[in-house]
């Protein structure tokens, strides 16, 4: 069965191309494991809208789906230019006005939304159009008002992002677009709320209290894209025991704090969320040539597997699903790659220990259920979880088949579903949870690849009122 179940979960962003419910029951169909509504684009009743569609369809298709709202954060952008476009030369001066008022004339004054006089210094850099204009902060011209110097010959075009690699928004990374987005979305089906430009541990944990007071039960993603961020391994893995999980964004990373670091982030990222038990996503340009072409590049494919080998929970689709002409074709291509590299290729253990009491314990007793199913080839794990955590620290092991999670609540259902591994389903509690979801499932869902009649599985399951996970069984059914 092993071989034909995806262990790598699929992540993909609903835009103009997949906007429609027969759309998103499409790509679902196709593999994908949850959904990425981005708060950049679109209006709150779109996104319920699309929030009804993904799980009219994850119902039909009788599984849990995740549903991710990631925030814009301070994501600066240009406004509106005339003509969509201003050709610039290197040595321009160009002035970047946040005034809402200001309508650009085609001159050399801009409107950016975002009021950055007060945060940046002269001399730092500034990059514009995703890095390809690079610029230096010359002067700080008003209240609302900056100029910079252009470094090289290119053009920028309306509503294109600015990047401050070295510039200390001193903790503000919430902007009153997001704090409207939270609001509304802690009304919203929303499983996760990722968090743009992190920069330290304290910018999720006040995310986290703010969703805890608004009653929201949405887990919390740390996107991984400012310097500030990576500035040490010890300040990097602050970030990974605070959060839910981690995004390794590295469009923005690239540009904040150079391509050539990008490889070496995303393995020791894929690591810590291992140790730590968190979900790992990798993101962006996984297979951004397939948003003009039917077919991915070599080096795409590569780098799919690539993460895939590492062991990263999920694999991230942004313009292919989104904006691109071939959304389907995209998450076939990816399931493609995925199913062939876990087939083929082992994840390696890691080596770490366990953090705190609890985790200790339930580090220990996940580590032993995935060698006993490994060594007695069993078809698949299967685990009794309230919380989620069983099924996350079982995950964390990388064992190499399904791992199949039986829980009484439905959102942590839809969160394990980007989880390794994982398929969860809601079922009512009983003290034979996890066995009578196997006989359930038998010739279903755990349907063997070789048509044999008898399933062999390692049941993980406990008295959830005394003791919590602490029962190992093997079942054949």
């Amino acid at each position: 069965m092993s071989k034909i179940f995806k262990r790598t979960k699929i992540l993909a962003t609903i835009g103009p191309a997949t906007n429609s419910p027969e759309l998103i029951e499409q790509v679902i169909m196709a593999g994908v494991n949850g959904c990425r509504l981005n708060c950049s684009h679109g209006s709150d009743e779109e996104r319920h809208q699309q929030i009804e569609w993904i799980r009219a369809a994850a119902k039909k298709k009788g599984r849990s789906v995740a549903i991710l709202q990631d925030l814009q954060g301070p994501k600066i952008r240009l406004g509106m230019l005339k003509d969509n476009h201003l050709d610039l030369k290197k040595g321009d001066e160009l002035i970047l006005e946040s005034d809402e008022r200001f309508e650009h004339d085609g001159g050399m004054t801009v409107p950016v939304q975002y009021n950055l006089a007060s945060k940046v210094k002269p001399g730092e850099p500034l990059s514009l159009f995703d890095g390809k204009v690079k610029a230096t902060i010359t002067e700080i011209v008003s209240d609302t008002a900056i100029k910079i110097t252009i470094e090289n010959d290119g053009f920028i075009m309306s509503r294109k992002g600015l990047n401050l690699p070295d510039t200390d928004f001193g903790g503000d990374i919430l902007t009153e677009k997001d704090l409207h987005d939270i609001e509304v979305g802690a009304n919203e089906d929303y499983d996760y709320v990722s968090l743009s430009f992190v920069q330290s541990a304290s910018d999720i944990i006040k995310l986290k209290q703010m969703l805890l007071s608004l009653g929201s039960t949405a887990k919390v993603v740390a996107k991984i894209e400012t310097k500030k961020a990576i500035e040490s391994e010890k300040h990097l893995e602050e970030i990974v025991e605070a959060a839910d999980g981690i995004m390794v964004a590295r469009g923005d990373m690239a540009v904040e704090a150079g391509a050539e670091v990008v490889p070496i982030i995303q393995r020791k990222l894929i690591a810590l969320c291992r140790a730590h038990a968190k979900l790992c996503i990798v993101a962006t340009q996984m297979l951004s040539s397939m948003v003009d072409s039917p077919e991915p590049t070599r080096a795409e494919v590569s780098d799919v597997a690539t993460a895939v080998i590492q062991g990263a929970d999920t694999v991230m689709l942004s313009d292919e699903t989104a904006n691109g002409k071939y959304p389907l074709e995209t998450v076939k291509a990816m399931k493609k790659v995925i199913l062939y590299t876990q087939n083929h290729s082992r994840i390696a253990p890691i080596a770490h220990d366990p953090v705190g009491e609890k985790s200790e314990v339930y580090d220990a007793i996940s580590s032993a259920a995935a060698r006993l199913a490994e060594t007695i080839r069993a078809d698949a794990i299967v685990c009794q979880t309230a919380s989620g955590v069983t099924a996350t620290t079982m995950a964390a092991q990388r064992p190499n088949l399904p791992i199949v999670s039986v829980t009484t609540n439905p959102r942590v259902a839809n969160q394990l579903a980007l989880c390794y591994a994982n398929s969860a389903f809601v079922r009512p509690y009983s003290p034979e949870f996890g066995l009578d979801l196997a006989k359930e499932l038998k010739g279903g869902y755990l349907q063997l690849e070789d048509g044999e009649k008898d399933l062999t599985t390692v049941i993980v399951s406990g008295d959830r009122d005394k003791f919590g996970t602490d029962t190992i069984k093997v079942r054949t059914v």
